[in-house]
């Protein structure tokens, strides 16, 4: 039933003009457009990020979106160049390596946007 829909990832943000800044020119997403109830969109595949006003924000302590790409070096090379600051983990289990951390079948890397939300870029090891 729920397979073939769309999916809408619902970010809160403080500051929807900063966080627009943030997803169009640090991460390089096409704007979708601003909707009628004031969140604004984005289509990635058949995903749509959907950034909406809170006042306060919202405080995850986990990622709240991961994207996957095919090349994680370059993604992070990328998005540095951008200004995007990724973040870095020493911990038992959790060390990161040029900012990418091998979990598994997968590699990994983590930032913040600037309203605080943990966003994932991750790669299928084969």
């Amino acid at each position: 039933m729920l397979q073939s829909d769309q999916v809408t990832v619902m970010l809160p943000v403080k500051d929807l003009e900063r966080a627009r800044r943030f997803y169009e020119k640090g991460l390089g997403l096409s704007p979708g457009g601003l909707k009628p109830d004031g969140k604004f969109v984005y289509h990635l595949g058949g995903t749509e990020l959907a950034l909406f006003p809170r006042e306060g924000g919202t405080k995850a302590d986990h990622t709240a979106i991961s994207f996957k790409v095919d090349d994680i070096a370059k993604a992070v090379k990328d998005l540095q160049a951008r200004g995007v600051q990724f973040a870095d983990y020493d911990l038992p289990g959790l060390k990161t390596v040029d900012h990418v951390c091998v979990l598994g079948s997968e590699k990994a890397a983590w930032f913040q946007d600037p309203e605080g939300n943990i966003l994932c870029l991750h790669e299928d090891i084969n």
